[in-house]
């Protein structure tokens, strides 16, 4: 039924909402010098841009950006505030850190959720911020097992029990009627959000504080003191990689992020009476347990948002077409819709997208900043990007400002991870492990997944994840 998705691409439904894409502001007007100048102007950027300006009033600060503001994951994501870590924490022991400072680290993370909503108040950002819980659905015993397993450990690793607990299949069939649900892991204290307008508005909010942002100009490299554009250079002390999953197309970087792509398609207006069939009058952001993963929310004009992994990856790195994606990813994604929630079967789709986050080698994010080059970075969020770009900000603020604060002590500051493998190696691997996971379902779907495959944990190996 891909004919029944009445646009693909454009960016993101998210825009559509607000009168589509925003005509571009005004590109970089020949060659300047700032305090500061951020390369990337979605929420990593801007969150940066927005503490630094803060903290520090008379810093003089701007924001180069290809496109415009929130082009990219940043106006194209699910929505989901979380606040989560689903990275290794051992990764993190490994590289120097401390259990403490994982601990201290899972804590930041989880008042981003906080500080998102005090910021988008205090700045009249009216992006249909909603709190919630967020239910990952199991719906095979080896899907229910891998759901304890994951409480177990957050409970292990210092988050309070009044954060996350298990229910059963009937209490989570009673919050959303997901087909065959034998259980979830509910996680308190999360939002749902519209990425384009909270991007949007904090863009504004950058503005208001006196720092321009050019649209409309590519950067061509970066040195030390210097970001060389298509309409100028940019000299300042202190640099920004704020690019996420479009690092990758920065000279020199190429290896840096690996760009995994994601698509979300959504419904047209849910009827009433769908509803009273299957609940989500909480509006709770909805996953499930299947390797191959998907994320859902009910929106605030009542559709279903839902998203997963289409094409993973394309070769040489390289980044999609203003948000277009396949027919066949579509129809994937509809697919799981169905089988999750059947009683929207007939629900024709209106929108489908896809759009890029940077995932490390090590599939751990970090954030640092090398004073005596002047270069700061962040990203690798691997899909938690909303609430982790937050704490990004906050924290290269404090690096920047040599602020000697509690963040800028967690694990993942000044983190150096190796690169990626040059091509073809980094596509073989990736395509490599997203069909290990799929047919790690399949395989778990026909024994009636009463364990979870072996082949899933050689996903897992093949690239380090």
């Amino acid at each position: 039924m891909t004919a029944s998705v009445a646009r693909n691409g454009d960016v993101s439904f998210w825009y559509s909402q607000i009168g589509g894409p925003p005509a571009c502001r005004d590109p970089l007007p020949g060659d300047r010098s700032v305090d500061v100048c951020i390369v990337g102007a979605g929420y990593t950027g801007l969150w940066t841009a927005y503490y630094l300006k803060t903290l520090q009033p008379d810093l003089s600060v701007a924001v180069v950006e290809k496109e415009f503001a929130g082009f990219g994951a940043s106006g194209r994501n699910g929505g989901w505030l979380s606040g989560g870590f689903s990275w290794s924490r051992e990764k993190y022991l490994r590289s120097g850190g401390t259990r403490d400072g994982v601990i201290a680290m899972g804590r930041a993370l989880r008042g981003t959720v906080d500080e998102v909503i005090r910021v988008a108040e205090a700045e009249g950002i009216e992006a249909d911020i909603r709190r919630t819980d967020g239910l990952t659905a199991a719906c095979t015993p080896a899907q229910l097992e891998r759901m304890r397993t994951t409480y177990e450990e957050e409970i292990a690793w210092g988050t309070p029990k009044t954060r996350i607990e298990m229910i059963g299949g009937a209490e989570m069939r009673a919050r959303i009627k997901v087909r065959d649900a034998a259980g979830a892991l509910v996680t308190h204290g999360v939002a749902r959000v519209q990425p384009a307008k909270l991007v949007r508005g904090l863009a504004a909010a950058v503005e208001r504080l006196g720092v321009p942002i050019w649209e409309q100009t590519t950067v061509t490299g970066l040195e030390k003191g210097r970001v060389r554009t298509s309409r100028g250079t940019v000299t300042a002390p202190v640099i920004v990689r704020a690019t996420e999953g479009f690092t990758a197309g920065l000279p020199g970087h190429e290896r840096k992020l690996l760009p995994l792509n994601s698509a979300i398609v959504v419904t047209e207006p849910v009827p009433e009476t769908v509803w009273q069939q299957i609940g989500w009058n909480g509006y709770e952001l909805l996953g499930d347990a299947s390797h191959t993963y998907s994320y859902a929310q009910r929106t605030a004009d009542d559709r279903i948002a839902m998203g997963g992994r289409g094409v993973p990856y394309r070769f040489g790195s390289r980044t999609d077409r203003r948000g277009q994606t396949q027919p066949e990813t579509i129809a994937k994604l509809q697919g799981i819709l169905r089988r999750l929630l059947p009683e929207v079967s007939e629900l024709p789709l209106s929108h489908g997208w896809c759009g890029v986050l940077g995932v490390p080698r090590d599939w751990c994010a970090s954030v640092g900043f090398d004073r005596a080059s002047g270069m700061a970075w962040a990203g690798g969020y691997v899909g938690l990007g909303v609430s982790t770009s937050n704490l990004s900000g906050q924290t290269l603020a404090d690096l920047i400002l040599g602020r000697r604060t509690d963040l800028v002590g967690l694990p993942w500051v000044n983190r150096q991870v190796r690169e990626w493998e040059p091509e073809p190696l980094r596509w073989l691997g990736v395509h490599g492990m997203y069909q290990l996971y799929y047919r790690a379902d399949a395989r778990e779907a026909r024994s009636g997944g009463q364990r979870t495959s072996s082949l899933a944990k050689l996903a897992n190996r093949l690239t380090g994840r």
